[in-house]
């Protein structure tokens, strides 16, 4: 019998769907310690953005030979040492799919928050105040949306964006992308006409941050930034410094280098809003991504 293990969890229904097809699917936590001792007796491991499967956990998997397969329950698999595993012949992909509505919408979700003040009236309101006078904030509609990365999230935002009033600019590695009715430009140059920066795009293969003191010095001072991508993306101790020199408007993040640490000169600061990772952390999205696992593994035995 094929076996699973889900280390970070499984949705339910995927779970029920998965023994129903006669696999045998464990959802229980192992510690790094207790993973790599434990792995050399499953065929599949499942995991999410907690569980980081490195050279020594693919080093014990590979001692057994029975693993196969690693599944990163969401968008990208940075948390996966991805090229090692497939040269020890363990394959590596995640459920691109699943949660690219839900992160589009956390991104609409903290461009309104940011600019109509409704963390921080939120919070004051609740202390009793009533700061009417301190909350005029900015409209969305007719604003420039800056997208860096054109993959199914980016896209799925710039939709929703264009909808509602904004126009959209894009830089992808790739160059102009003919399955996107946007306009492309030069990184520099959406840097400098976006009034929202969306970033949608993997860690740099330095792991250096994409967006730096340099590239923030090209950014309207009315601009916004927002990261639901990658946590070293954003250079934090320039971007700061560009928020107490109101050199930029805002910032919003949900993710950050050192998870679940936040960095605290962000979560003092009045002009960043955050949330705790949970671009993918809806409903729909975890039924989505639990079928598309399920679909995975099927094709992947398949084949087999």
């Amino acid at each position: 019998m094929i076996k699973i293990l889900a280390n970070d969890g499984m949705q339910a229904d995927a779970v029920k769907a998965l023994q129903e097809k006669g696999y045998e699917v464990c959802t229980q936590h192992y510690d790094p310690e207790r993973l790599a001792e434990q792995i050399g007796n499953y065929d599949v491991l499942t995991v999410r953005s907690a569980t980081k499967v490195r050279r020594p956990l693919i080093d014990a998997a590979a001692e057994s030979g029975r693993l196969k397969l690693i599944i990163r329950g969401g968008v990208g698999i940075d948390n996966i040492d991805a090229e090692y595993a497939e040269e020890k012949g363990i394959h590596v992909t995640n459920t691109p799919r699943a949660s690219s509505v839900s992160v589009a919408e956390l991104v609409l979700a903290h461009m309104f928050s940011m600019c109509r003040f409704i963390g921080i009236s939120n919070i004051t309101m609740r202390q009793g105040e009533w700061n009417k006078n301190s909350y005029e904030g900015t409209e969305i509609y007719g604003k420039t949306l800056g997208l860096v990365g054109m993959g199914r999230i980016a896209q799925e935002l710039a939709s929703r964006a264009q909808a509602l009033g904004m126009n959209i600019v894009y830089f992808d590695i790739l160059g102009r992308l003919d399955c996107v009715p946007y306009a492309y430009l030069p990184l520099e140059d959406v840097l400098r006409q976006a009034d929202f920066l969306s970033l949608h795009v993997p860690c740099t293969p330095d792991k250096q941050p994409l967006i730096g003191a340099q590239e923030l010095c090209l950014m309207k001072p009315t601009a916004y930034i927002i990261n639901t991508a990658r946590g070293n993306l954003v250079d934090l101790p320039a971007l700061c410094a560009a928020l107490n020199d109101n050199r930029l408007a805002g910032a919003a993040f949900d993710v950050f280098p050192q998870e679940p640490n936040c960095d605290e000169h962000l979560l003092c600061h009045k002009c960043v809003s955050l949330t705790p990772h949970i671009g993918g952390s809806t409903k729909e999205a975890q039924l989505r991504i639990g079928a598309e696992i399920v679909e995975i593994i099927d094709d992947f035995f398949a084949g087999q």
